[in-house]
């Protein structure tokens, strides 16, 4: 079965972009848009673990009249086809219930906020418990429209970052796209990385699918991120627990946040991978 993407749509120019940039991944990954057009600020996203309920800011119901040829629109030029997303359920009147059975999901940084709050360094509470529970990547695009040629993940030893490496290969297998990897040691050696790599059996891929491996062995973090290809599609694993502690909405994060405006597709501790 065909890949899909879940999208919300929001009919104004900053959700065009964020439309703009599904497309472009669903085309990459031979993956299918399905554009969800809320009617209501409010809607509950059913996790497997988890229920969370998302409060969109009024710009999502903007210009009603115009949201579906607006989005049919942008598809149809992307070569897409046109899937709405329609809930079937509700748990109020005003409160629709929306599974969860996707591949991937877009998300601006914040899913919550109005746009001028956006920017880099700042992704919304939302978002960040959609990836806590979500079983699925999820696409936290740029702030415009970027593509991408390439992939860099950033792998720091944790389970979560052994997956995000495993998806870099997926997604380089597929796309034939370029793959690198960039670790920063910090306190840590480089060999409990390398053992990491081999304790998972992954010098096979690593040899195969990596172009280069980036270590940071000094240097001040930010500015190392220069390294970080503009064009590259960021992969990164959230809540990690080994060998640097919550890399991904640490410390860590919040400076990629501030410092690199790339597409970034985030491996959450509920993700499951697919072949």
């Amino acid at each position: 079965m065909e890949a899909q993407l879940f999208h919300i749509f929001r009919n104004n120019p900053f959700g065009r972009e964020t439309l703009l940039q599904s497309i472009y991944f669903c085309k990459k990954m031979g993956a299918s848009p399905v554009v969800y057009i809320p009617k209501f600020t409010k809607f509950l996203m059913y996790f497997e673990n988890d229920v969370v309920q998302i409060d969109l800011d009024s710009s999502y119901l903007s210009s009603p009249d115009t949201a579906i040829s607006h989005a049919t629109e942008l598809l149809e030029e992307g070569g897409l086809s046109v899937r709405f997303f329609e809930p079937k359920h509700y748990t109020a009147t005003t409160l629709p219930d929306i599974h969860t059975n996707f591949d991937y999901m877009a998300c601006p940084r914040s899913i919550s906020d109005l746009s001028t709050k956006i920017g880099l360094g700042y992704i919304g509470p939302k978002v960040r418990r959609i990836v806590n529970s979500a079983r699925f990547p999820v696409l936290i695009t740029s702030p415009v429209y970027k593509e991408w040629d390439r992939i860099a993940v950033f792998f720091g030893g944790s389970a979560n970052a052994v997956n995000a490496l495993k998806l870099g290969f997926r997604i380089s297998r597929e796309t034939g796209l370029p793959l690198d990897v960039f670790t920063y040691v910090g306190k840590v050696s480089l060999e409990s990385y390398e053992q990491v790599i081999k304790d998972e059996n992954l010098k096979k891929e690593m040899d195969y699918f990596v172009n280069k491996w980036h270590i940071f062995e000094k240097g001040i973090f930010e500015e190392n991120l220069y390294e970080v290809p503009h064009t590259a599609l960021v992969i990164l694993g959230a809540y990690g627990h080994g060998l640097i502690k919550n890399f991904v909405f640490g410390s860590k994060m919040e400076k990629i946040q501030s410092t690199i405006s790339n597409n970034l597709l985030i491996v959450g501790p509920n993700y499951v991978a697919t072949s």
